[in-house]
């Protein structure tokens, strides 16, 4: 909200200044209130590319906004293609994926303000756009790095941390999936909506890009798009009940929207329920602020809500779907390929053993992100929401589960590691140990993919007993610890997976001194 009221601040002095219209304003705080939530994975880098890509995306979608209201066909197209492409784009990495989310944000904007209610801009318009943009960012970086500076929010994970391994492709890429699925929605709900609402079609628009974006599987796009749209409804009923007592050009409207886009911004978390009925409230109170009466739109706003979502899940259901469990277990697979780095790295280099254990972290956060909507399903009193209870080793649903209990032993092998890196290298049973358990990673990885396990030293023959000297210091056994208890969840996911039991590597003999 810092960032959003600092930007209102700049806009509101160049609205003053240059002569501008209301509708830049409300430009500028749509962007602002999305760019502040997305700047907080932000790096250096992108930050930089920021300050170039988000001024021209500001100025083209002036350009845009201009040319629906002269040429609507060529609006329109123009307008899918453009966010389809923002989607497409997400193949080539979280920094494209982060330069596309950048270019959206103003496209987003031309839906926001009512068509009609301010005439078209011009081209100084479009010049000082892209100035507030620019502005918006630098603010933005300000605001933020003071927070991650006192320690408020933390700081973001490093490109190379979220940056994921390459794998050879057989089919169609998600990103390309998601961009068609894109383009089906909005082209379907430019179609209807200006056929059935001429006036007031960008409501259908607006809620079929809401169900479709950021959907990650079918799963995903159906719990976000009820909520989205049960939210929505709830807000527009709600600020249609309140709006009429401000009138328009009301500046206590004005407030009232900033109080309940900060309530957004916070409860975003919780579910998109509330951000949907907190965002739809506040687009009803602008509407109502430039004059449009709330009551008299208040069905025509429902049913253009739940055309959009209809047309947003028919449209990710119908059209390439990305299934639920191919996303589960594309991303189970990561955050073993990030344990198996651990485990095969060289501990004596301990910059990349933390890399890896933060590689490790990052990807079981984005597997919990991506079972969220199975978990809400299963909470649902169907039959397959039942039948899921029935089976304790449903994948879905507790290969999280297992990979979360092993983040505090990673850490604790980390930490190990970083104590006694050369004693650990060297010692054979940690050796062995640690070898068994990439190899059982390494197992599961082939398993999800569906491919045969490779021939591990085990089924080859029966390890040989090594004998030392000295007692076991705490790092190893710390570290032993840590990979016996990695190793128990990697059996969980593997029951999971029905996989074969992992042969164990043979234990220390009684009166044995190997460590």
């Amino acid at each position: 909200m810092a960032t959003v009221l600092g930007t209102y601040g700049w806009a509101l002095l160049v609205e003053h200044e240059a002569g501008l219209r209301v509708d830049s304003v409300v430009r500028a705080v749509v962007i602002a209130s999305a760019l502040g939530r997305v700047q907080r994975l932000f790096d250096r880098a992108d930050r930089l590319s920021a300050c170039v890509v988000l001024p021209c995306a500001a100025a083209a979608g002036m350009e845009l906004s201009t040319l629906i209201q002269q040429h609507p066909l060529a609006g329109d197209t123009a307008f899918v293609v453009g966010v389809a492409g923002t989607i497409w784009v997400r193949r080539f990495g979280a920094r494209a994926t982060r330069a596309g989310t950048l270019v959206v944000l103003p496209l987003t904007a031309v839906l926001v303000v009512p068509a009609g209610t301010v005439p078209m801009s011009g081209q100084g318009h479009t010049a000082w756009a892209a100035v507030t943009a620019l502005a918006a960012v630098v603010w933005g970086t300000v605001v933020t790095w003071t927070a991650q500076l006192t320690g408020l929010v933390p700081r973001p994970p490093s490109a190379k941390v979220t940056t994921a391994s390459r794998a050879p492709r057989r089919r169609l890429p998600a990103s390309t999936r998601m961009a068609v699925q894109m383009a089906a929605a909005l082209t379907a709900a430019f179609a209807i909506g200006r056929n059935l609402w001429p006036d007031h079609w960008a409501w259908v628009v607006l809620t079929a890009f809401l169900v479709c974006s950021g959907a990650r599987g079918r799963g995903d796009v159906l719990v976000k798009g009820v909520w989205r749209t049960l939210g929505a409804a709830v807000g527009t009923v709600a600020a249609t009940a309140v709006s009429g007592q401000f009138g328009p050009r009301s500046d206590t409207a004005v407030v009232v929207i900033f109080v309940v886009l900060a309530a957004a911004t916070w409860l975003r978390e919780l579910s998109y329920a509330y951000w949907a009925g907190c965002v739809t409230a506040v687009l009803s109170l602008l509407y109502d602020w430039f004059g449009q009466s709330p009551g008299d739109l208040l069905h025509t706003r429902l049913a253009g809500i739940a055309v959009g979502a209809v047309l947003g899940l028919a449209a990710s259901w119908l059209i390439l779907p990305v299934r639920t469990e191919a996303v589960i277990r594309a991303r189970t697979a990561a955050a073993l390929s990030g344990l198996g780095e651990l485990l095969e790295a060289d501990w004596r280099d301990g910059p990349a053993v933390r890399l890896a254990q933060a590689r490790f972290a990052y990807r079981v956060e984005q597997l919990g992100v991506g079972t969220a909507p199975m978990r809400i399903l299963a909470a649902v009193p169907t039959p397959r929401a039942l039948s899921a209870r029935r089976h304790p080793d449903h994948f879905a649903l507790r290969s999280v589960t297992a990979l979360r209990r092993c983040g505090d032993p990673v850490d604790d092998l980390a930490d190990a590691v970083e104590e006694a890196p050369d004693a650990l290298t060297t010692d054979p049973l940690v050796l062995r140990r640690r070898t068994h358990v990439a190899a059982h990673a390494l197992t599961l990885r082939r398993a999800i993919g569906r491919r045969a396990a490779p021939p591990t030293a085990t089924e080859a023959g029966p390890p040989e007993q090594v004998r030392t000297t000295g007692a076991a210091t705490p790092p190893h056994r710390s570290a032993l610890a840590a990979l016996d208890s990695i190793d128990s969840q990697l059996c969980v996911l593997g029951a999971l997976l029905a996989c074969p039991p992992h042969p164990r590597p043979a234990r220390p003999k009684p009166g044995s001194t190997e460590r």
